[in-house]
């Protein structure tokens, strides 16, 4: 049975305090800003602390939010880098060809032929479009863009992924750009 931290979803992290009032500034994960709110209490990973929100409005590309019982900057700032989580069980279910990325952690990665090739240890999202990590079974671990090109198929049931680099992706040489050296 998967321990009961196992089975958090991170919904957002809080970040820097926002005014004299007690806001923080709130980054979400998903595609909603603010569907974090929609769940009642959120906690800690380890479950030491809850959060309910009181107030929440978009900013550009953070939330502005007021938890309840935060009043002060002072309480506000001691909240920056808390992580927000919820129990998986709170989320609805996926139809049959969706799934959540956090259910890829851990999957089986195959190329097209079927080799298994390593496991997918987390997804990430620096600003520019999903990554998948990679753990080869040898070899430092390596990110591929999480798109269809790169990733064809993902079998849940199956626990696999399949992925199709590049002939070149993992190389280390410089690419060739047809320009001489003199």
């Amino acid at each position: 049975m998967a321990d009961s931290a196992e089975s958090k979803i991170l919904m957002a992290i809080i970040g820097a305090a926002h005014g004299i009032r007690g806001e923080v500034r709130v980054k979400p994960y998903g595609d909603d800003p603010l569907s974090f709110t929609d769940y009642g209490v959120l906690t800690t990973k380890d479950g030491s602390r809850s959060f309910e929100v009181e107030a929440a409005r978009v900013q550009k590309t953070v939330v502005i939010t007021r938890f309840k019982g935060v009043r002060d900057r002072n309480e506000a700032e001691t909240l920056n880098g808390v992580e927000l989580y919820i129990d998986r069980d709170q989320l609805p279910e996926t139809d049959e060809d969706e799934f959540y990325y956090s259910d890829l952690i851990g999957l089986a990665v195959h190329d097209p032929a079927g080799e298994r090739i390593g496991k997918i240890i987390a997804v990430e999202n620096f600003g520019a479009g999903d990554l998948l990590e990679i753990r080869p079974l040898r070899g430092k671990t390596y990110y591929v863009p999480f798109t269809e090109a790169f990733v064809p198929a993902v079998d849940m049931e199956g626990e696999v992924v399949t992925l199709d680099l590049p002939a070149d992706y993992l190389s280390e040489a410089k690419p060739d750009d047809g320009r001489s050296e003199r």
